[in-house]
């Protein structure tokens, strides 16, 4: 059974603890899960919906507490699939859409200045952004691996980005 990055996340929370809606939403939000997915706030209530009827989590509640307090438990099952699918997405190399890349590829659009400006701008984000990422990291400190893991990885990737980008805009 293939899960979607959105529903491995959301079922890998789950199986860290069991959790309630609004407790996922608060570890993605201290996370900073949203720079590398695609959860949406809104998407959370409706992916636990999809994961309860395929099997893969289970709530305890008899239904009187309201739609956000339920609690979600993984099921064996829940495990497996998470299991299968987490070693998939380590092992297998799957294309990644990039929008620099799609930028990079129309540079005949853009004069040599523009070019070089624009690579500035985004090596200033990034700057930023990697400032952000380990702020963010350090604040919750101790993390569980999971958490460590994507933040060294993530960390790795924006400081190559960074070095590319420093790299391209001293040529230009």
């Amino acid at each position: 059974m293939e899960l979607t990055p959105s529903e491995l996340v959301v079922l890998g929370l789950i199986i860290e603890r069991p959790r309630h809606g609004y407790d996922i939403e608060q570890v993605i939000e201290r996370r900073g899960i949203r720079q590398w997915t695609e959860i949406g706030f809104s998407s959370i209530y409706y992916l636990l919906a999809k994961l309860d009827k395929r099997g893969l989590v289970h709530t305890t509640d008899t239904g009187v507490a309201p739609k956000s307090r339920h609690v979600f438990h993984a099921t064996e099952l829940g495990r497996g699939v998470a299991t299968q699918n987490t070693l998939a997405y380590l092992q297998q190399l799957r294309p990644v859409a990039h929008p620099l890349l799609v930028g990079v590829s129309n540079l005949s659009l853009l004069p040599d200045r523009q070019y070089t400006r624009a690579l500035r701008d985004r090596l200033a984000k990034i700057e930023e952004r990697i400032a952000s990422v380990r702020q963010t990291e350090a604040a919750q400190a101790p993390l569980p691996l999971p958490a460590r893991e994507v933040f060294s990885y993530s960390l790795s990737l924006l400081e190559a980005e960074r070095e590319w980008l420093a790299r391209r805009a001293e040529v230009r």
